[in-house]
């Protein structure tokens, strides 16, 4: 069985429900047999890489006050720490995650997809580190055990997984996914938000039971 999830390292509820699956993928019976897949999903992706902080451009995107969009963080921290997750409110910087993403699908192409997300999910949340400055970047790739020249190489080349960035991001619009994070099942079943482990673990459940008959 094939899970896909879409998710965006900015996105704080990417950070936790991806956490949460984990748990419940734990949790399930036939979790050997599961084939986890990560997409892609820019949820800005317009964004200059500057120095704004993140609490400040997101209040404005979406029209709330500054006190509302700390209430939000705030909100997030707690989901984040009761999964067992560290979690840092003020010092996060709003930027483009495209890069990251194109050396995320470079991981995924040496069996370290899942180390990279990781620690670029910890890097930005848990320790408030810009995730897209080019020196944390390869920073991260390296710990995650890739090779830096070659990481290098993917993030001096726009082009370098560029399309698979993209198609990503087409699948996510044909599926109907308007945000993050969003699982697919099998392509049978979806789940959005940030759920408890064990909704996840129901849903892998309904999916594994209603496969087709081989």
């Amino acid at each position: 069985m094939r899970v896909e999830i879409w998710t965006d390292i900015a996105c704080p509820w990417c950070y936790v429900a991806r956490a949460r699956f984990d748990e419940g993928l734990a949790a399930f019976a036939h979790r050997d047999q599961v084939e986890v897949v990560h997409r892609s999903f820019e949820l800005n992706p317009e964004a200059e890489n500057g120095t704004v902080p993140i609490i400040d451009a997101v209040a404005a995107q979406y029209g709330r006050t500054r006190e509302q969009q700390v209430a939000r963080e705030e909100q997030a921290a707690a989901m984040a720490r009761s999964a067992g997750l560290d979690f840092r409110i003020g010092g996060r910087v709003f930027g483009n995650t495209f890069d990251i993403h194109r050396l995320i699908h470079f991981a995924g192409t040496r069996g370290r997809q899942n180390e990279l997300m990781d620690l670029a999910f910890r890097a930005n949340f848990a320790e408030e580190r810009s995730v897209y400055d080019r020196r944390t970047q390869l920073g991260l790739a390296v710990e995650a055990g890739l090779d830096e020249a070659e990481a290098h190489a993917v993030l001096d080349d726009p082009n370098a997984f560029a399309a698979e960035v993209r198609a990503d991001e087409r699948m996510a619009a044909e599926l109907g996914a308007s945000g993050v994070p969003f699982f697919v099942l099998d392509r049978r079943y979806g789940v959005s938000g940030v759920q408890p482990a064990e909704m996840f673990t129901r849903a892998l459940e309904q999916a594994w039971a209603d496969r087709p008959a081989a």
